[in-house]
Order: structure tokens, then C-alpha cells, then sequence
């Protein structure tokens, strides 16, 4: 028997003429990754391939959006490339959802930031130190990342965390950065930056509201802890 490849379906079967009669909603999760990845290897189909992607983890689809270029090229049929579009379809998705109507989200309490990032940070490898920017209603305008790696008074700079600020017209921030250990107990350099900063919005009449450091499913508000 010959080799099986997706132009041996169906017509009305094959992923991409799927879409086109039934639209996007009628595919699978298989299906769908099958058409990005687009072709196969002299071994198998791009959806045997797909398929073998979704069965990596019990997690399915969830678990690809923690996998790295590495991890995914060890899978027969998955190069740099593929590795690269099945990633980057991956995020465009995860950003719709996060941005979508962010604008209309209003920032109450340290948890409502936690709700919004921690799904997004609590896996990341490297520190990453973001900023949130509000309006004088407490409502989100922009969240930008500042630096990536070890927090440090050099990396993470007024001028870098104000620049934004001033020419979105920000009333006040909210400073968030994230512990790769998993634990979100603060550093004294973690203190004295987050010191540093609420001075700095003080003179420039830009409120520091708080500093959360985000860990596993956990974190730490600096203004609970009174340092803000």
C-alpha cells in the first residue's frame, strides 16, 4: 500500500476545502493545525503529523502553547519553519482573546491584574517587567513590556517606564514583573525599584499605584505590603 496523504480523503474532507465549504468552526483542532503546517514528510500526512502533535500531552492543544521551537522540531515532520507557524498561530490567538476590548477592563484590586496576566506569566523562564497604564477612571490604555531578564536598577530605568506614560497621557501605572522560581516574595531589589519609581511618579505627577510580582498561581502586592 502506498503512502496516505491528505489528497487521498475526500474532496469535502481535505482540511483546507473543508474551511472553504463548512468554514473555520467545522474543523478540528487536528484539522486546523494540518493547514498550518501545510505539508507532510515522506512519512506521514501534515494531519497524521497534527494529530501526532495533539497526543504529545494529555493537555492537547494547551500543552503546544508551552512548547519552544526546540521542543517541537523533535517531532518527526516538524522543522524550524513549521515549528515557527504553528508558535506564531498559537500567540496571534492567545493575543485576540487577551486584547480583546482591553481597553474597557478596569483595574478594582491587585487580583484583577493577577487575573489578567498570571495565565500569561507564571510559565515564563525569564523575568519580564511589565507596566500598566490607566486612565483617571482606573481603565486599562496600554500594558507594555519594559525589560526581559534579572530586575535591576540598570535594565529597569524611569526613563523606559515613564516614556509610554507621558505620551499616552497616563493618570497612574501599575508595575508588574514576574518570579520564575514560582515564588513572588520580593527581593530588596524588587523593593528598592519599586521605591525608586513612586518617586519618580510623584514628581512627574504620574501615579505609581502598585508593583505585583506574579509566581505560580501566587503573588505579591507591594502597596499590601506597604512599600507603595
Amino acid at each position: 500500500m502506498g503512502k496516505y496523504t491528505i489528497k487521498d480523503l475526500p474532496l469535502d474532507e481535505r482540511p483546507r476545502e473543508k474551511l472553504y465549504k463548512k468554514g473555520v468552526k467545522s474543523l478540528s483542532n487536528s484539522e486546523l493545525l494540518a493547514i498550518i503546517i501545510r505539508t507532510g514528510n515522506k512519512n506521514k500526512s501534515a494531519l497524521e503529523i497534527s494529530q501526532n502533535l495533539l497526543t504529545l500531552d494529555k493537555e492537547g492543544l494547551l500543552y503546544l502553547n508551552e512548547c519552544s521551537v526546540d521542543e517541537l522540531t523533535l517531532i518527526d515532520g516538524i522543522g524550524r519553519c513549521k515549528a515557527a507557524q504553528i508558535l506564531s498561530a498559537l500567540e496571534l490567538g492567545k493575543r485576540s482573546i487577551k486584547y480583546r476590548n482591553i481597553d474597557t477592563v478596569k483595574i478594582t484590586s491587585p487580583s484583577d491584574v493577577s487575573n489578567l496576566l498570571m495565565d500569561d506569566m507564571k510559565n515564563l523562564k525569564k523575568e519580564y517587567f511589565k507596566v500598566i497604564m490607566l486612565n483617571t477612571k482606573n481603565k486599562i490604555i496600554s500594558i507594555e513590556d519594559i525589560s526581559i531578564g534579572s530586575l535591576n536598577s540598570s535594565i529597569v530605568h524611569p526613563r523606559e517606564v515613564f516614556k509610554s506614560a507621558i505620551k499616552r497621557s497616563s493618570a497612574s501605572l501599575i508595575l508588574v514583573h514576574n518570579h520564575p522560581s514560582g515564588d513572588p516574595e520580593p527581593s530588596k531589589e524588587d523593593i528598592n525599584i519599586t521605591k525608586r519609581l513612586v518617586e519618580c511618579g510623584k514628581i512627574l505627577g504620574i501615579k505609581v499605584l502598585d508593583h505585583i510580582i506574579l509566581g505560580n498561581n501566587r503573588y505579591v502586592s507591594l502597596k499590601e505590603e506597604d512599600v507603595v
